[in-house]
């Protein structure tokens, strides 16, 4: 997957067509809504049952891919995170392409829930180039679920992303992809193997540490986990202190879960090197994002490595997108 290219005006008709037959942003979210909880499904094209890779190739059009996934909690609080992300996709492209942070980006979408309890505790995109991530954003379903015991199933996410990802820039180039994990509680301590078998078709021996499938991403991937402040359990010394365990300094508290695309775009071109803190709200600036977002994102980046690193020479312009806003 990864083919096409991103392009505002066809973002800006699609959802002026889709306004105009009446149908919302979040469709397939509604019609679930309107069933009874025995006939919720995930959309197909999100089903990880049985899926062998989720793929980012290189190619002709993309010589140079850069991986990213991006999942969010979809349980309790957290069921605003989408529809920020969807509202402000044209943002998040302008500033990785037209900014120059990284080359061909591919953003894969998924959601994440509660194995334990919830009817859809995993759903997972494509990695995508053009504006099919858009439709797969649109196609999650916000279950709203969760168990209320301050954990939700992310190690599973972050199982599936281990061990059913398979993308080029760390395969031929040596280049890790990006995993943003957007939620406000604990992962469970393990990958559980009877959950691996029902969600995602996997048979494991044992159940997995969730320390070790961490370690076995990190490999290829740079990892984050963003807390909004405004969450269930925003600002939880406990929660914070499990994350900054596993993840370190890629903890990142969010005042504002407004700010989330923002803050995905400005810590890639920080991690990468092509930015630092200082040019990123520079270009927040540019993109018309108002001051109180641009110091919510400099609060949270504040603390990474890339805050201090000066930024190398960025690349040119991409057809096909404007600064949001404009």
């Amino acid at each position: 997957m990864g083919s096409g290219r991103w392009s505002t005006n066809v973002y800006d008709e699609y959802n002026r067509l889709r306004a105009a037959s009446g149908k919302g942003v979040f469709d397939f979210n509604d019609a679930m809504h309107r069933r009874k909880r025995s006939g919720w499904r995930v959309h197909d094209a999100l089903d990880p049952k049985n899926v062998k890779f989720r793929e980012s190739r290189e190619s002709d059009e993309h010589p140079n891919p850069t991986s990213i996934v991006v999942m969010f909690d979809v349980t309790g609080s957290m069921g605003s995170i989408p529809v920020s992300l969807q509202t402000k996709l044209p943002e998040l492209l302008g500033l990785l392409l037209r900014k120059g942070y990284v080359p061909d980006p591919q953003i894969m979408f998924g959601a994440v829930g509660d194995a334990t309890c919830d009817r859809i505790p995993l759903q997972v995109g494509q990695f995508e180039s053009d504006n099919r991530m858009d439709q797969n954003l649109e196609n999650i379903f916000l279950e709203g679920g969760g168990g209320g015991q301050r954990t939700e199933s992310y190690e599973l996410a972050m199982y599936f992303v281990a061990r059913h990802t398979d993308i080029d820039c760390w395969k031929k180039h040596g280049r890790k992809g990006y995993l943003f994990i957007i939620g406000d509680e604990m992962a469970y301590p393990e990958v559980n193997r009877r959950e691996v078998k029902a969600v995602i078709g996997d048979g494991l021996q044992q159940d997995i540490p969730t320390e070790s499938i961490v370690r076995e991403l990190r490999e290829r991937y740079h990892v984050f986990y963003i807390l909004p402040q405004g969450a269930s359990y925003g600002g939880d010394p406990k929660i914070l202190g499990f994350w900054r365990k596993l993840l370190g300094q890629n903890v990142l508290e969010l005042e504002d879960s407004e700010a989330v695309c923002e803050t995905i775009a400005l810590a890639i071109g920080m991690t990468e090197g092509t930015i630092d803190l200082k040019t990123g709200t520079v270009d927040l600036r540019d993109f018309g994002v108002a001051e109180k977002t641009l110091q919510v994102v400099a609060t949270a980046l504040a603390s990474i490595p890339g805050g201090l690193v000066k930024a190398r020479t960025r690349g040119g312009l991409l057809p096909g997108l404007r600064p949001f806003g404009r």
